[in-house]
């Protein structure tokens, strides 16, 4: 297979990783050549390479005399077990009168803050936290769209360790209430409103409703979206106050940053939960700090003067990672609204007005750029593009391809996977090796990845199983909010494999030491006993230019499985015997007789959760007539009703 992109030897030499390649062999007298090489000294040495990084990326704190400690089970291994340090005070570092922060709003709204701009709101904030007594431990909720405000109340949290836990406000009542009552914040600060799709949604209503339910907040804070909330709004939301209003009486406030322990709590997450109530993940500060600092700076090789985008909401782990960017001194855009509004060139129009290098996007944007047809490498100068990222799904072969024909040639496409889990990677991008299509490049530095079989052996090249981590990494949660004997924690990570991280995903490893995603192991089909990851097929039927999307499920059926393939079809088209022969001959030549559907149905809406992902699970239990118990985890839970009661799946 011939890669479809090569660093050139210039953009090697002057790449974050290989500066940092150099130091190890410095350091350490060690002769390490490439990206190979200095993983497989990050997972047979961690001692020595987390202390590296710690010290080249210069992280701010007291690091102490221990950089590892190794234990079994892998979950009480501890790194810097010694340190203290501050993640408010490492993402702040800098130049007060560098620009850190350019926000752009779906409306043409635009802000610049500078660090001195940041550090003084974010000072303020953490004044009046403090005024109201919050302090190391307390739980700080954030109900808000993607705005600079979101980010400035996460950081003063942080700088005097309160936990800081967010979600978007396209998110319902309970679906608020699903994820923030399990942690019972005391804080609440939210949007009286946000735009999406041309269309600005009030949420003052909804923040009343949610405010009554949520007995442990003491505070509710109002930031206004485009304009100052109306008073009157506000009148039946207890205990609220406006943004201003919680700041009036800080105006001279100065930055301060309590130090705390590497394994202090910073952030609660949520799994996705479709099928069930979220699990609410809470990671330690100088995990995220360690394992950001890596993927940043040594695997997307940003710098300082760059400008860092990934389009996301304030409910996905991607809002994290964008967050994390500031620490390495690069400008993070910040943008708030739809990726289609008022057309798909609104994310390429912003990297040339903002002079983006690096565009962080999910797999179904390029996916769907790929089947309007659209060519921004025509229509859009693209020069400051250094790096694309791409997640939230497998990305295809194809879509691999689109990128460098279609967007730009010259391109580090970092294709990455991990997870809420690890709020990061487990595998990535290079950016000083090749680029193959349809491969993650990877395995993230520092993470001891493999594939297993059922019998936890590692799986031959190019052959599927279960993607694993067999030690320990910085990010690994703490473990689950009210999992006290750690008991959930363990079945969800640990169970299938005893003492190996199972992140839950159908992989395989390739022949260049890359990594393909085949989807989610939980939905991965299952006729007749030989195993099918769903990303396979989605691959050949979205070929077609008569299906614009598709979902495959597996039904149970006679004593065994079979495959059902739903399918959204292009405008003016109908799914008629010629196409279902045509859907089914190109997945028969293309994959084999196995993966051939047994049903085709059409759909008109594929359900998805907010950040994107299709919900193969919530869908099989649907067409089993099973409940979906967290409906509030989807940003179109309406469209399940397309998948219920199927005359096609009675037969």
């Amino acid at each position: 297979m011939t890669a479809l992109w090569t660093p050139s030897a210039d953009r090697i030499e002057a790449s974050n990783l290989d500066r940092f390649r150099r130091a190890a062999n410095a350091r350490h007298g060690l002769d390490l050549g490439n990206y190979t090489d200095v993983h497989r000294w990050s997972v047979e040495d961690p001692e020595a390479f987390w202390r590296l990084v710690w010290d080249e990326l210069e992280i701010v704190g007291v690091a102490g005399d221990r950089s590892y400690q190794s234990a079994e089970p892998m979950t009480e291994t501890r790194f810097f077990p010694d340190a203290t340090l501050n993640v408010a005070e490492n993402l702040l570092a800098g130049d007060a009168d560098e620009l850190v922060m350019l926000f752009a709003g779906e409306s043409g709204a635009r802000r610049e803050l500078t660090r001195r701009d940041l550090r003084t709101l974010v000072a303020r904030m953490a004044a009046a936290m403090r005024a109201q007594g919050i302090g190391p431990g307390d739980r700080v909720a954030a109900w808000l769209p993607n705005i600079p405000e979101t980010y400035a109340t996460m950081l003063a949290a942080a700088s005097i360790g309160a936990v800081f836990s967010s979600t978007s406000p396209d998110f319902g009542v309970d679906g608020v209430l699903d994820r923030f009552g399990q942690i019972e914040p005391r804080l609440l600060v939210a949007a009286d409103g946000y735009r999406y799709g041309g269309t600005v949604h009030d949420c003052t209503h909804r923040l009343a409703q949610i405010r009554a339910q949520l007995p442990s907040v003491e505070r509710v804070v109002v930031v206004p979206y485009e304009t100052p909330p109306d008073p009157l709004a506000l009148d039946d939301v207890a205990d609220a106050v406006t943004l201003d209003q919680w700041l009036a009486a800080h105006h001279d406030a100065e930055p301060t940053y309590t130090p705390l322990p590497f394994d202090h709590p910073l952030y609660i997450l949520y799994s996705s939960g479709t099928t069930g109530a979220p699990k609410c993940i809470v990671h330690r500060g100088g995990g995220i700090v360690l394992k950001h600092a890596v993927e940043h700076r040594l695997q997307c090789d940003i710098r300082p003067d760059d400008r860092v985008f990934y389009f996301t909401t304030a409910g996905w782990m991607m809002w994290n990672w964008l967050a994390s960017g500031l620490a390495t001194g690069a400008a993070i855009v910040v943008y708030d609204g739809s990726p289609f509004h008022p057309d798909a060139d609104v994310l390429f129009d912003l990297v040339d007005e903002l002079a983006i290098t690096l565009l962080g996007v999910s797999a179904k944007f390029i996916d769907a750029l790929r089947k309007q047809g659209r060519e921004p490498c025509t229509t859009h100068r693209l020069e400051s593009l250094r790096t694309i990222c791409s997640t939230g799904s497998p990305l295809v072969p194809e879509g691999f391809e689109y990128v460098y024909r279609s967007i730009k040639t010259d391109v580090h496409l970092a294709s990455i996977s991990g997870g809420t889990d690890l709020c990061g990677c487990l595998v990535a991008g290079d950016p000083t090796g090749p680029v193959y299509a349809g491969e993650i490049q990877a395995p993230g530095l520092g993470q001891a990845m493999a594939v297993f079989d059922d019998d936890a052996q590692p799986a031959p090249t190019g052959r599927q199983g279960e993607l694993v981590c067999t030690a320990a990494f910085p990010s690994m949660p703490l473990g689950f909010w009210n999992d006290d004997d750690g008991h959930r924690y363990h079945e969800a990570y640990f169970a299938r494999f005893e003492g190996v991280w199972h992140q839950g995903d159908f992989a395989e490893v390739t022949e260049h030491g890359g990594y393909v995603i085949h989807g989610r192991s939980d939905a991965t089909l299952n006729p007749g006993g030989v195993r099918i990851g769903t990303a396979e097929i989605y691959r050949q039927v979205e070929q077609l230019p008569e299906v614009a999307e598709a979902l495959v499920v597996g039904q149970e059926w006679a004593d065994d499985t079979r495959i059902v393939l739903f399918v959204v079809l292009a405008d003016g088209i109908t799914l008629d015997e010629d196409l279902e022969a045509r859907i089914r001959r190109q997945i028969r030549t293309n994959t084999s007789p196995r993966h051939v559907p047994a049903r085709i149905a059409s759909v008109s809406e594929i359900p998805r959760t907010r950040s994107g992902k299709i919900v193969e699970l919530a869908v099989r239990e649907t067409i089993h007539g099973r409940p979906v118990r967290n409906r509030e985890a989807m940003a179109n839970p309406e469209a399940l009703a397309h998948f219920r009661d199927r005359a096609e799946l009675a037969r």
